[in-house]
């Protein structure tokens, strides 16, 4: 017959691993860390992108220009043509070769004094969201064609086209 153990020794026995302190963990838990940054003088863009040196180009009638803007260095415009309907032409990337994201294109239409009647503007946007897939070399070429606004008909006779937004990979 086996001898019992005294109440005593078990109760030593259970207790001998637990104490009363909490265990401390060995590294504190991180903390979210948020940053504010304030850049003096910039102030958010307000409403759609614009190409202010549309106001100071004043093509020939007929003509179809390049109107200055912020990525001049960073395309080509090729085969801008103004028919007296629309303005058409493309965008060719010369800064790298990597996929085009964003690209928004702004034309003036001018009439025979060289004034700015109206604009119009072409967009072109990469959904992210929509599984774009993209088989091959890169895309460098965005065509583009912009009507003449209806308020311009019969008014206008040239175009200028900029580029105020041309983001790519």
């Amino acid at each position: 017959m086996k001898p019992l153990l005294a109440p005593a020794f078990v109760a030593a026995a259970l207790l001998a691993g637990c104490s009363s302190a909490p265990a401390q963990p060995s590294e504190p838990a991180p903390q979210p860390v948020s940053v504010q940054t304030q850049l003096p003088g910039l102030t958010a863009p307000a409403g759609e992108p614009d190409l202010p040196s549309l106001k100071d180009t004043s093509p020939q009638p007929g003509q179809a220009v390049r109107a200055a803007g912020p990525f001049d260095n960073r395309f080509e415009i090729d085969g801008l043509v103004f028919d007296g309907q629309s303005v058409a032409g493309a965008v060719r990337i010369t800064s790298d070769v990597s996929d085009l994201l964003e690209l928004v294109v702004i034309a003036g239409f001018y009439d025979a004094g060289g004034q700015l009647v109206s604009t119009g503007r072409f967009e072109h946007h990469t959904d992210a969201d929509a599984g774009h897939q993209h088989a091959g070399p890169p895309s460098e070429i965005e065509e583009f064609t912009i009507a003449l606004p209806a308020e311009a008909a019969g008014k206008a006779v040239s175009a200028a086209v900029g580029v105020p937004v041309l983001v790519n990979e």
